[in-house]
């Protein structure tokens, strides 16, 4: 079995971070029973990336998961985001490189896992403390991430507010 590893992991209690590596073999298992094959069994590591409650990573077999979002939401990543990084690597290893939220993926969320085939969460990210700068348009302000910010700064990226198509003005102001 792989060894669950990385930074800011102690925020997750060895027995939480036991019940995550069980959720996620249990549901290689299910697949491996669904599909008729084996499947490899991926690592798991805890680290902070932005406001991701997860990723996989296709290429090295390993699921990533946030230890602030978890603490914070811990049915929910039962429920919804274990079976959702899961449903990436073996879909994966089953189709090979397809649409990352396609047909395939879905069909593993909602059929396999019985799991909404949602593609982002909706947790709340203050306990994240992440810094966002405040940009303005025609239809009032939009909070934008540092490395949206960033891009803005460098003059590599122009962004357009999604409601009204103006393009978005930095205030000087962050929270």
């Amino acid at each position: 079995m792989p060894a669950v590893s990385g930074a800011l992991t102690d925020v997750i209690s060895q027995q939480d971070k036991n019940e995550v590596e069980q959720r996620v073999f249990a549901l290689f298992s299910l697949a491996e029973a669904h599909f008729k094959a084996p499947l490899r069994r991926p690592a798991v590591s805890w680290r902070k990336s932005g406001k991701n409650a997860g990723t996989a990573n296709l290429t090295i077999n390993k699921i990533n998961f946030n230890p602030v979002l978890f603490t914070h939401n811990r049915q929910a990543y039962f429920d919804e985001v274990i079976p959702h990084e899961v449903s990436h690597l073996i879909t994966f290893q089953v189709y090979g490189r397809v649409s990352p939220h396609g047909k395939h993926w879905q069909w593993v969320m909602h059929n396999l896992f019985d799991a909404p085939a949602r593609t982002t969460h909706s947790f709340d990210l203050t306990p994240l403390g992440l810094k966002e700068y405040i940009y303005r348009c025609q239809c009032g302000d939009v909070n934008l991430s540092v490395r949206r910010h960033n891009k803005v700064m460098r003059q590599r990226q122009q962004y357009l507010c999604r409601r009204c198509n103006s393009v978005l003005a930095y205030t000087g102001q962050q929270r």
